[in-house]
């Protein structure tokens, strides 16, 4: 079992490459500590909640509110998402102010998350994810990495490799401290500030012929990455191992690496002709990270593998059992038409699209089509089933991103705009990006394990906050019927 209190409350911190930041933190730190876990673990939490009291909040559950209050996400994993688990609709409240008034402890919340045996090995991530105050959480630092270790790391030449943590986090940051997400423009108005385990451009240094194993994790809320180590003669090659925490069937050479928001990447480096390098992103100005090759060549260099262990087994068409197995989601945004300050409405549509208010009106300034209802389930989706789902985005500028991602249970990544990969991948989260015509990407999925309610979402968390979500409802297979 591994025991941790999370404490989160309102920290003045010192940013390296950016000065003090006052925000909500997890123990203090940006990011969160790392947790690390294998199968079979339970992961035990206690989470306190040291904030001050929510404001009141007079607008729709659609709009931001209740900043002070969370809950926890273990991003990717494949855990129950009921009762004290991976449940996302739950809500870890801060004393009112009455309560502190009369000196009432502050409360504290409990979440036990039964790691299963088999579980991937990989690279996850944990965050808070309460309708209306997630953005601007994640926004001010509140995220940490999980660790899920096992048979990869065994693997002889990863085993050898430094372990090294690469948290990318993206803080929106005015004088010193987050803004009150109060408006629309919020995410464009203030420039965001990237750090890299909490400290703006640090340095790594890499021996010549050393490898070293990065767990490179998007936590953004707001930007995808385009990630390349580059020098003043090109690229730096990095051999990707995993993917959103499931190995790849063998490794693969990149010099480009895409991570939406949310998504992870484990890559093995190697230390080549001494110089200084830097991690950048496209369109981020400045570096993430400075690595510097330097020091005596390793004689002989470190080997990299040829050959990894399955991290999931692959699905297929043929596993579809059932006619109407296939779905659709399209994210689509209707820019200002609502009044007050928040005038975009950002839709889920396609299958089982929340309904409108008023069907025979314009859908176009309807208040509920393809918003987020928690009320209403729209989807019911049954363990032992596998289904094929098509998500795309209509999006008609290229820099719009609006990653899919889905709790409780991976997906395979099939085809990208139509055209097959081979192999698939395994991702939590898979972006898409605008164009004419905007990215599709279809998956195949299996519904596995738990049964609860959970979430399908765009982790653009500013438009999921604005209601880009939908509820996921897993159940129990009903059995065949007596002959």
């Amino acid at each position: 079992m591994l025991d941790q209190i999370l404490d989160v409350r309102f920290t003045t911190v010192t940013v390296p490459g950016y000065g003090p930041v006052t925000t909500r933190t997890y123990n203090g730190t940006i990011p969160g500590p790392t947790l690390r876990v294998r199968g079979g673990d339970v992961l035990r939490l206690t989470q306190i909640n040291g904030l001050p009291p929510n404001p009141p909040h007079r607008g729709g559950h659609n709009t931001p509110h209740h900043a002070n209050s969370f809950n926890l996400h273990t991003h990717g994993m494949h855990v129950s998402p009921s009762g004290h688990a991976d449940n996302v609709l739950r809500a870890f409240a801060p004393r009112t102010a009455a309560q502190a008034a009369a000196g009432a402890a502050e409360p504290r919340y409990l979440t036990v998350v039964d790691v299963p045996v088999g579980h991937p090995a990989g690279t996850y991530w944990y965050h808070p994810h309460l309708h209306g105050s997630t953005a601007e959480q994640i926004a001010g630092g509140m995220a940490g990495v999980i660790v899920v270790e096992g048979d990869i790391d065994e693997v002889p030449e990863i085993k050898a490799a430094a372990d090294i943590i690469v948290c990318i986090n993206e803080l929106k940051l005015k004088d010193g401290e987050v803004p009150a997400f109060t408006s629309g423009s919020w995410m464009t108005d203030v420039p965001s500030v990237f750090t890299v385990n909490g400290t703006v451009n640090p340095t790594i240094t890499l021996r010549p012929g050393e490898v070293q194993r990065w767990r490179v994790v998007a936590a953004t809320a707001f930007t995808a990455l385009q990630l390349t180590i580059a020098h003043d003669h090109g690229h730096l090659p990095v051999l990707q191992i995993a993917q959103d925490g499931v190995a790849f069937t063998e490794p693969v050479t990149l010099t480009e690496i895409d991570l939406a928001m949310g998504n992870r990447a484990d890559i093995l480096v190697r230390g080549g002709e001494p110089g200084s390098y830097t991690l950048r992103a496209t369109g981020v100005p400045g570096p993430l990270m400075t690595v510097r090759v330097t020091g005596e060549p390793l004689d002989p260099p470190m080997t990299l593998p040829t050959s990894l262990p399955p991290g999931r087994p692959f699905l297929d068409e043929r596993d579809i059992a059932h006619p109407d197995a296939d779905r659709e989601v399209v994210f689509h945004a209707d820019p200002g038409v609502f009044p007050g300050a928040f005038p975009n409405a950002f839709r889920m549509l396609g299958t089982h699209a929340t309904p409108p208010a008023d069907p025979d009106g314009d859908l176009t300034h309807d208040p509920a089509y393809g918003l987020f209802d928690p009320g209403y389930a729209n989807h019911t989706l049954r363990l032992g089933t596998v289904e094929r789902w098509t998500v795309r985005s209509d999006e008609t500028m290229p820099a719009f991103n609006h990653p899919f991602h889905l709790h409780t249970n991976q997906l395979l990544l099939t085809h990208r705009n139509g055209r097959r990969l081979d192999p698939p991948v395994w991702h939590d989260t898979i972006g898409l990006t605008g164009g004419t015509p905007g990215r599709s990407a279809t998956f195949l999925v299996a519904y596995e394990d738990f049964t609860g309610h959970a979430l399908a979402h765009c982790h653009q968390l500013h438009h999921e906050d604005l209601g880009m979500m939908q509820n996921v409802t897993y159940v129990q297979d009903p059995p065949p019927a007596a002959e």
